[in-house]
C-alpha cells in the first residue's frame, strides 16, 4: 500500500479528515477496497474492515456539526459462516445496528470480505461469534453495534412484511430529466400527517457506479407534500453518485429545508448485495425507534 493511502486510511480510522485533504475526496475514496479486485481471505481478518467518515457528505449537506436527526443504520447479513469447536460449518443470519451518530460508516465491500474472513475460522459458541462480531464492527465504526443471530429455519424474525404507507409510484408523470433537483419539491397549501412510500429509488455506488436500488418510506407532519414534486424528487437520484446512508440524509434534509415538516423520518431499505443489504433510517423524533421493517424485494 502507498505512503499516501497508508494516511488516508488511518485518517479514516479515526473518523476524521485532515485540513490539507479537504480538496482529497477522491483519494480518500480511492484507499477503499471497493471497485477493486480482492482476494478472498480464509482466516479471521478484521483488518479488512475499511471506515468511510460520515463527516464527508454531511460536510456537504451543512450538518458536519450538528445533525437534524437521529437514527440508525440497520444491516442484515444473509452469508454468515463460521466453524464450530469441533470444525463443523455452522450459518445464520444477521440483524446488526450502528447509531447514525458514529463517526464512521462501514464500507460494504469491506464488510462482506471481514464476514466471508469467518468462514474457516473456529469459534467456541455463538456468543463468541457475537462477541467477535460486536468488537470489529464497533471498533471502526467508532460506536458500539447491536447484534442479532437467527436459524435459517427462523421464518418470522426477518419475514417480508407490508408497508403500512401510501404508494405513490402509479402517479402518471412524464420526465425527460434524471438529475438531481432538490428545488423540484415544494407544498400544497393544506397540513397533514401521513406516510408514504416508493419502489423507484434507485441510486448508484459512489465509487462503483453499479446501481442500487431501495424502497423509501417517508412519513411526515406538517404542510402536506405535493406527491407528483415527490415522486420526481426521487426519480432524480437515478443517476446520482452517493453511499445509501449518504442519499438517505439527503432526502431527509431536502425535504426538511423545502417543504418545512413539524414532523419528518426517512428510511430506505435497500436491496441487498454480497450477501448484505442496508437499511438506513433518519428520523427528527430523537426519540423515535427506526422501525424493523424487511420487503420481499430484499
Amino acid at each position: 500500500m502507498s505512503s499516501n493511502k497508508a494516511s488516508s486510511l488511518a485518517w479514516l480510522a479515526q473518523g476524521l479528515l485532515p485540513k490539507s485533504m479537504d480538496q482529497s475526496k477522491h483519494e480518500v475514496l480511492a484507499a477503499l477496497a471497493l471497485g477493486k479486485k480482492s482476494a478472498y481471505s480464509k482466516h479471521y481478518a478484521p483488518e479488512l474492515l475499511q471506515p468511510v467518515p460520515r463527516r464527508l457528505n454531511r460536510e456537504e449537506l451543512g450538518i458536519a456539526e450538528q445533525q437534524p436527526f437521529s437514527g440508525v443504520d440497520v444491516w442484515h447479513a444473509y452469508e454468515l459462516s463460521w466453524l464450530n469447536a469441533k470444525g463443523k460449518p455452522m450459518v445464520a443470519l444477521a440483524r446488526l445496528t450502528v447509531d447514525a451518530s458514529s463517526p464512521n460508516i462501514i464500507e460494504s465491500k469491506s464488510f462482506k470480505l471481514y464476514l466471508n474472513s469467518l468462514n474457516q475460522t473456529r469459534f467456541e459458541s455463538n456468543d463468541a461469534v457475537l462477541a467477535a462480531l460486536a468488537t470489529d464492527l464497533s471498533k471502526v465504526a467508532g460506536a458500539a453495534f447491536q447484534i442479532e443471530l437467527f436459524q435459517p429455519d427462523d421464518l418470522q424474525s426477518l419475514a417480508p412484511s407490508a408497508l403500512h404507507s401510501r404508494c405513490i409510484d402509479d402517479l402518471d408523470i412524464e420526465l425527460d430529466a434524471y438529475e438531481l433537483s432538490p428545488d423540484i419539491l415544494h407544498v400544497d397549501a393544506s397540513t397533514t400527517s401521513e406516510c408514504l412510500h416508493s419502489h423507484i429509488l434507485k441510486s448508484n455506488c459512489l465509487i462503483t457506479d453499479q446501481p442500487d436500488w431501495a424502497t423509501v418510506i417517508i412519513e411526515y407532519s406538517g404542510p402536506k407534500i405535493n406527491r407528483e414534486s415527490l415522486l420526481r424528487y426521487l426519480i432524480s437520484f437515478r443517476e446520482h453518485n452517493e453511499f445509501h446512508e449518504q442519499c438517505v440524509e439527503r432526502i431527509f434534509c431536502d425535504i426538511q429545508q423545502r417543504c418545512q415538516p413539524h414532523a419528518l423520518s426517512v428510511q430506505a431499505l435497500y436491496t441487498r448485495r454480497g450477501g448484505l443489504d442496508i437499511n438506513p433510517f433518519r428520523s427528527s423524533d430523537t426519540t423515535e425507534n427506526a422501525p424493523l421493517r424487511r420487503i420481499n424485494r430484499q
